[in-house]
């Protein structure tokens, strides 16, 4: 049995990256990128977040996150603000700029979800996104995760 999967998560991977920057740019949206789109999407859902759970929400190195923070809070998206109850941590939180971009990447995460899903039944889709979870569970074992 010939298994690529890996190999195809990987191109599936990549070739999302582009198409939805291509979106983006279609759009004429410019105010966050992809990578900054999962970080947002993150901090929508829940503010007042630490770095660690940020990275652990979004899957992104702690050294390429901060980077992508630091680059975010220059453009006036987040903000980095003193934990009120652990003094030693600093938690994100969104700016008003950014909060008014989340009905963009919506329109674009829909669009994405329409291409992602094209010819699939409902069906399919559960399926798919089941499977999907558990490998996404196997790799976030303890012994593979970094």
């Amino acid at each position: 049995m010939d298994v690529q999967g890996g190999n195809l998560i990987s191109c599936i991977k990549q070739l999302n990256g582009r198409i939805f920057e291509q979106i983006l740019a279609e759009r004429d949206i410019d105010a966050f990128n992809g990578a900054q789109g999962r970080i947002l999407y993150v901090l929508w859902q829940q503010e007042h977040i630490s770095l660690k759970e940020l990275g652990d929400r979004t899957g992104l190195a702690a050294t390429t996150l901060t980077s992508m923070v630091d680059r975010m809070e220059s453009s006036g998206l987040v903000l980095r603000v003193p934990d009120k109850t652990d003094r030693r941590k600093t938690l994100l939180v969104l700016t008003d700029k950014a909060r008014g971009l989340e009905p963009d990447y919506r329109a674009v995460s829909e669009q994405m979800t329409e291409i992602f899903y094209a010819g699939f039944s409902n069906e399919e889709i559960v399926r798919c996104e089941e499977m999907l979870k558990r490998i996404y569970e196997n790799l976030k074992r303890p012994k593979y995760t970094l």
